[in-house]
């Protein structure tokens, strides 16, 4: 038996990029309350190292209104159902013209499961090999670097990269001894 119980769902919102619903619930000592609910489509992270360099992006994030370092990421809004490591693979060409001899699934995360579906897959590339960036228009004002791994940790700590993926994924690969 389901902990909560959904007693009617509408859509409030929706775009390419997500759906927006609202969902009347029912607890189990029976009260009632809502959800808002906003659905998306899971997304790659992708470590790239190599020699001891993480490639890194930074771009405008229009949201919070400022550029910002952060892992290679992405989704494929029109095919959800993607291959993750295909997914993974052409998110860092397209984003830093980068292709990985090896690609290690790392593990899944949700971003924010308190008000949204949407998880993601952390991946380790290594073995790069630099090429051409295929940068979509809306990346168009991204930039690509490497940077030692100390130096991306110290970015952390000091409030430079402030993007929970890339955090999360980082923490997870220290916690599996990976980096």
């Amino acid at each position: 038996m389901a902990e909560i119980k959904t007693t009617a769902s509408r859509i409030v919102y929706e775009n390419r990029w997500m759906r927006v619903r609202e969902d009347a619930i029912e607890r189990q000592d029976g009260s009632a309350g809502i959800y808002g609910v906003v659905e998306k489509a899971d997304f790659a992270v992708i470590v790239p190292l190599d020699n001891g360099l993480i490639h890194l992006v930074e771009q405008y994030r229009y949201p919070v209104q400022g550029r910002y370092w952060e892992l290679p990421q992405g989704s494929w809004e029109n095919a959800p159902g993607t291959d993750p490591l295909d997914l993974a693979r052409a998110e860092l060409r397209e984003e830093t013209g980068l292709t990985a001899a090896s690609m290690t699934h790392v593990g899944h995360l949700f971003e924010c499961y308190g008000h949204s579906t949407q998880g993601y897959h952390i991946y380790l590339a290594q073995g790069l090999q630099a090429g051409e960036a295929q940068r979509e228009a809306s990346e168009q004002d991204m930039v690509s670097r490497a940077f030692p791994v100390a130096e991306v940790l110290a970015m952390i700590t000091e409030g430079v990269i402030k993007d929970s993926a890339t955090v999360a994924a980082l923490g997870m690969l220290r916690l599996k001894e990976l980096i």
